[in-house]
């Protein structure tokens, strides 16, 4: 089912509700039920954005539901510089960086400090940006509804970090789409999006690939391959805002 906005519902009342059954199979099985978990939204042909690389496969499918086309956004964690997978933010295209200011707090960290790591990271995105879209730029998500797409919500940095770039694009309707993620992190993120679609939202969560029984790590090959098979489903509408 859909995030359910419903306030003070119980851990227990959350956990009755859910249908899925988990783990998936793969990101394939993944997108395919959460596109019957779209389909009845009216969101056909609005562009579908996936957070590379595990985002897009379960794009994929959604696009083919929705008879829309896809594209990605790209995002990058920011690391802590002495242990670069705690993430203490992220960065999205065309987005400013977006920080956990109670873990920079509780690591007496600055922006400043995290002043390398940004360009850095920032000339990763950039990287691939170009690797995965060439010379295209973004669909033109202004005035129309898009739906953001990732394989799970662990932390939901880069996840905010992708919608609050694209509110500055100025959708219609802003969707954020995921198989699966951490009740914690959903509650969080819920207030960030006009919809929030998350079939399970489990609260022993410890990682996305604890809810995928095949959650093999994708290359840029696999993502740019990806995106060539939509292209021969629909054709993404590109342009400026």
């Amino acid at each position: 089912m859909p995030w359910d906005r419903t306030k003070n519902r119980t851990r227990e009342e959350i956990q009755r509700d859910e249908t899925v059954r988990l783990p998936y199979a793969d990101r394939t099985e993944a997108g395919r039920v959460l596109a019957e978990r779209l389909a009845p939204l009216g969101l056909e042909g609005a562009p579908v954005l996936a957070l590379p690389r595990g985002g897009v496969p379960v794009g994929y499918e959604i696009a083919r539901r929705l008879d829309a086309p896809l594209d990605v956004l790209v995002t990058r964690k920011i690391g802590y510089p002495p242990q670069p997978e705690l993430g203490v933010g992220a960065i999205a295209e065309g987005g400013a960086p977006v920080y956990d200011e109670g873990l920079l707090g509780r690591l007496g960290l600055t922006e400043d400090d995290l002043r390398a790591t940004i360009e850095a990271e920032r000339a990763e995105l950039d990287r691939r940006v170009k690797a995965y879209r060439g010379g295209r730029p973004l669909p033109r998500t202004s005035g129309r509804p898009v739906v953001v797409v990732d394989d799970g919500l662990a932390t939901g940095g880069t996840a905010r970090a992708a919608v609050r770039a694209l509110r500055e694009r100025s959708p219609s309707r802003l969707v954020l789409a995921v198989p699966v993620g951490a009740a914690e992190t959903v509650e969080r993120l819920e207030p960030e999006v006009d919809d929030l679609v998350v079939p399970a939202a489990p609260w022993d969560f410890r990682a996305v690939g604890q809810w995928y029984r095949d959650f093999d790590q994708l290359t840029d090959r696999d993502v740019i391959g990806w995106l060539e098979r939509a292209g021969r489903v629909s054709t993404p509408d590109n342009g400026s805002r």
